[in-house]
């Protein structure tokens, strides 16, 4: 099982086109997203190329392939136009035995924990800044922003497989990893 985590699009159809790009080669069975997929946010610069209307049509394009988070960007117009669900809070997927807490991040956190158990997996966006280590109890990943990354960082997005987390960006380097 291969599952592609991305994070904080922002409406940015060059980078949408790159982590579809992406999706394809990794060859992965499912895209989750972890929020912040249309709007830029107050707080933002433009990214590069921003579309939404373009990002809106790339994804509904793949929407029976796609998990979604909501983030702090996402309202209720954005559910509108998206074809898979985008409003909630969190999702729990169970990988390989593994139990993943998935949410944007702006709730549910290293400062906030959701109900995780130990050896459980928080994922999460919303920081722009890419992670994976262990904590106490649990182990905290972040994929980093695909089109607004921060503190130096490139756009990179995760994969997991069979047991390992990476971080690659968009030339194909793995940029951390983790053995979950």
């Amino acid at each position: 099982m291969k599952y592609m985590f991305a994070s904080d699009v922002h409406g940015s159809a060059y980078y949408c086109r790159k982590m579809l790009d992406a999706y394809r080669e990794e060859k992965a069975e499912r895209l989750v997203l972890l929020g912040d997929l249309l709007y830029h946010g107050p707080r933002n610069d433009l990214p590069k190329d921003y579309a939404p209307k373009e990002v809106i049509s790339m994804l509904n394009a793949l929407k029976r392939e796609i998990y979604a988070v909501r983030g702090n960007c996402e309202a209720e117009v954005d559910q509108m136009v998206l074809q898979f669900p985008v409003m909630a809070d969190y999702c729990i997927l169970n990988l390989d035995g593994r139990t993943f807490y998935v949410t944007h991040g702006h709730i549910y956190n290293e400062n906030n924990l959701p109900p995780v158990q130990d050896g459980d997996i928080l994922i999460h966006g919303h920081t722009h800044v890419l992670r994976a280590e262990p904590k106490e109890g649990y182990i905290l990943l972040n994929p980093g922003s695909v089109s607004i990354p921060k503190e130096g960082n490139p756009p990179t997005y995760g994969i997991y497989e069979n047991g390992v987390f990476l971080i690659r960006d968009f030339e194909g380097n793995i940029v951390k990893q983790i053995n979950l």
